[in-house]
């Protein structure tokens, strides 16, 4: 959890007054609340990722006869890669009404913290634990312009900024953000590679990654300029029609252009 002074008074006041008070973490959430100086009065029930899809029903049912039930995540806003997104989507089909107490959040505080344009971003959730699934959706970012924000794990964050150095260009621009709002938050900015090399030496805590979007693609790039860029990729582990699409994009040529062209080179 963040900072207990972050916490509003909307949030004070429904920790108080809910009936139900729905807990990715009833420890925390108790904690929480016990520094803020409030007595929760309603029944405390957990509800984390394995038990969202029993629970979200008979969350419903009590809403529906008249309760009050607030969700409380740890780390989070609820719905956004934390528990909370069935229970919202089972009110709305149920025509129920529901609100969100507005806080902190990992992904707008840490574009924010990032120095990168925000006009135009997107959010990845969690970036993919295995070595290809990681590699394919990295590939899906090189011609993408918009600044990207996602989550990872600690211990897998060096080979994930090492995996999008090679990818993306080790001098594309990114920014890890750790701990964000609590009292050893950390900002590190610099390119992928230079971020590779220094989480290498180990980095605890919850971690919000923001990658530099794209610039923008130079269509006057000739088919010689796209055989070169695709045999590059190739070189560092591509599939030649990946490669292809991926240089191809923005560009006045098909990727069956740049496919043709480099199979052409290789005679």
């Amino acid at each position: 959890m963040g900072r207990p002074d972050d916490a509003s008074t909307r949030l004070r006041e429904a920790l108080a007054t809910a009936d139900i008070v729905a807990a990715e973490d009833t420890r925390r959430t108790k904690a929480l609340a016990s520094s803020l100086g409030v007595q929760i009065s309603g029944r405390v029930v957990s509800y984390y990722d394995q038990v969202e899809a029993v629970r979200a029903p008979k969350l419903v049912d009590e809403i529906e006869a008249g309760a009050t039930v607030l969700l409380v995540t740890d780390a989070g806003m609820p719905s956004v890669s934390d528990p909370g997104y069935r229970v919202v989507v089972a009110c709305a089909d149920a025509g129920l009404r529901i609100t969100c107490l507005p806080g902190p959040s990992a992904v707008t505080t840490a574009l924010a913290l990032s120095a990168m344009p925000s006009e135009r971003f997107a959010f990845d959730g969690f970036a993919p634990r295995k070595s290809g699934a990681r590699h394919d959706w990295l590939a899906t970012l090189r011609a993408d312009q918009r600044t990207v924000v996602f989550f990872e794990s600690p211990h897998r964050l060096a080979q994930t900024l090492a995996d999008a150095a090679h990818v993306l260009g080790a001098d594309r621009r990114a920014a890890v953000c750790r701990e964000l709002t609590k009292t050893y938050e950390e900002v590190r900015r610099g390119g992928l590679g230079e971020l590779a090399e220094w989480a290498a030496d180990g980095v605890k805590g919850e971690i919000t990654v923001v990658v530099a979007g794209a610039t923008a693609v130079d269509d006057s790039a000739t088919i010689d300029d796209l055989v070169a860029r695709a045999r590059a990729l190739v070189d560092g582990g591509d599939r030649l029609k990946d490669a292809c699409a991926d240089v191809s994009a923005g560009t006045g040529f098909s990727k069956r252009d740049v496919y043709e062209a480099v199979v052409a080179a290789r005679e």
